[in-house]
């Protein structure tokens, strides 16, 4: 491998093209010089979040976009703008002189701004997850210094969930990588973090969230992000310890924990694909039961969810389509077709329902979800919803969508905690997710819950395409593989459509 250009030596500024980009680096740390317009900027040449390259990504404006995972930072501040990166990259001081731009020393972090104007003196926030980690974490980089207590039912902080089904499952990822923020973290940021905290009722009369340990916390804004539950099957003459569902840490904990060699996942779904895949990669047998004919054809067609099922059969996961599991006997699960199957732990991946008990009683607006306006806000002032609950006003599609997507929740916890500072910033990302199967990625980027032509360009063998997912004509969602960049143009040419 050759060694890296040393970027302080000078770049001729005729290399870079508008929304070009360089790497190199700066005393031994690996840095990007980027063009946007007619400045020149350096900075740290990998994303925060999965280390992502950076010069692989997308410049758009005086920001530059993860090809990853979507993250997107200010090439002048090096702060994170949008999840699913929280930390800002590094950016060094350029120097241009003549036709040529020396990269000189790194500069110091962006100083934290002062919050000004009217703000809630006490913020509670209700979940433990991607929304209210991300609403709390805003809050605190925006310079708001109030009383701030997050509230988890959980047992373990806020964590790293997409890699409960991914990595962590596998055994790639170390227990040191799931916790979102350092065990110091709260305590640093002033955070008052309760774990196994129940909330009972939201009072709006009083403002006040109470707690099943008796707790009453005044607010001054809230933000709901209960999340989801998984859905759970009821399966005649199951063991209740032999069945198990995937949802925390605890859950994938308990799963490894079970150490079993044969194990039959219920649904097809990118949960439940997710752990085949993890759990093939401990070497243990996994059969997939599930009433679809084709893997999440529901969501990604019949082409790609085809392509999946081929790419998990070739790691030997056994599929079972077009079947439910009628009963169990002992270790046996009888599948309504007749098959009998061995199976020490069975985990069901059958989906999600949005956990709505706490909103419902509190009498906000529901309709298939919390419905919020395109501010994040509930139909009771200061109380904002974020995350699988929150069913908000999509400017792309025209419509109110509500979606389960990782990204999305952050995004929205960010946008909450911004206009509880009262910034009116509507919230207009476009959504997107990513699932890893082995040793292949798919991105999907827009909003599709039906469509009329699912376009396929590239090749699948090749791991090299794209499906473009139309409805008159019209493009709702773009999935790529091997594609990254191309899902990061998606992304933003969907950005600039409104219905």
């Amino acid at each position: 491998m050759s060694e890296e250009r040393d970027l302080s030596q000078g770049v001729a500024v005729g290399e870079l093209a508008d929304g070009q980009m360089l790497r190199g680096q700066v005393d031994g740390e690996p840095v990007i010089v980027v063009r946007s317009g007619e400045s020149l900027f350096a900075v740290a040449a990998q994303c925060t979040h999965y280390h992502g390259e950076l010069a692989q990504g997308l410049v758009v404006g005086g920001t530059v976009r993860c090809p990853l995972h979507h993250a997107c930072f200010d090439l002048r501040s090096g702060v994170a703008l949008r999840a699913p990166a929280l930390d800002a990259i590094g950016c060094w001081r350029v120097e241009r002189v003549g036709d040529t731009a020396f990269v000189r020393e790194r500069l110091p972090a962006a100083a934290r701004p002062s919050c000004t104007g009217a703000a809630p003196q006490a913020v509670v926030i209700v979940g433990g997850g991607a929304a209210g980690l991300a609403c709390a974490d805003q809050l605190r980089r925006e310079g708001w210094g109030g009383r701030l207590t997050m509230l988890s039912a959980d047992a373990s902080p806020p964590v790293d969930r997409p890699n409960v089904s991914k990595d962590y499952l596998a055994g790639t990822a170390p227990e040191d990588w799931m916790p979102l923020r350092p065990p110091g973290y709260y305590r640093e940021q002033d955070i008052d973090l309760r774990l196994r905290t129940t909330v009972t009722a939201i009072d709006l009369q009083r403002q006040r969230a109470l707690c099943g340990d008796g707790a009453a916390l005044p607010f001054d804004a809230l933000l709901l992000a209960t999340g989801a539950d998984p859905v759970r099957v009821d399966i005649p003459g199951a063991d209740a310890v032999r069945v198990r569902t995937l949802r925390s840490l605890d859950d994938s904990r308990a799963i490894i924990a079970a150490a079993p060699r044969r194990v039959l996942v219920l649904g097809a779904s990118f949960i439940g694909l997710e752990v085949a895949a993890a759990l093939r990669e401990r070497g243990i047998e996994v059969h997939v039961v599930a009433p679809d004919k084709v893997p999440m054809q529901r969501v990604l067609g019949e082409e790609l969810g085809r392509f999946v099922q081929g790419l998990h059969e070739a790691h030997g996961v056994h599929f079972h389509l077009g079947a439910t599991v009628a009963r169990m006997q002992g270790t046996q699960a009888v599948l309504s077709d007749g098959t009998t199957l061995e199976a020490e732990l069975i985990v069901q991946g059958v989906g999600v329902r949005p956990a709505l008990a706490l909103a419902e009683s509190a009498g906000l607006a529901m309709d298939r979800g919390v419905l919020v306006d395109e501010f994040l806000c509930t139909s009771a002032p200061g109380v904002f919803a974020a995350g699988d609950i929150a069913r908000w006003p999509d400017p792309h599609s025209g419509q109110r969508i509500r979606v389960e997507h990782w990204v999305v929740a952050q995004r929205q916890g960010q946008v909450a905690a911004l206009n509880m500072l009262g910034r009116r910033q509507p919230f207009d990302a476009v959504p997107f997710f990513w699932s890893q199967h082995y040793d292949v990625a798919i991105h999907y980027v827009g909003h599709a819950e039906g469509w009329d032509a699912a376009t396929l360009d590239g090749s699948l063998a090749g791991r090299d395409c794209s499906v473009r997912y139309q409805r008159d004509g019209r493009t709702l969602a773009v999935a790529t593989v091997g594609r990254d960049l191309q899902g990061l143009q998606a992304e933003l040419q969907m950005e600039s459509v409104r219905a």
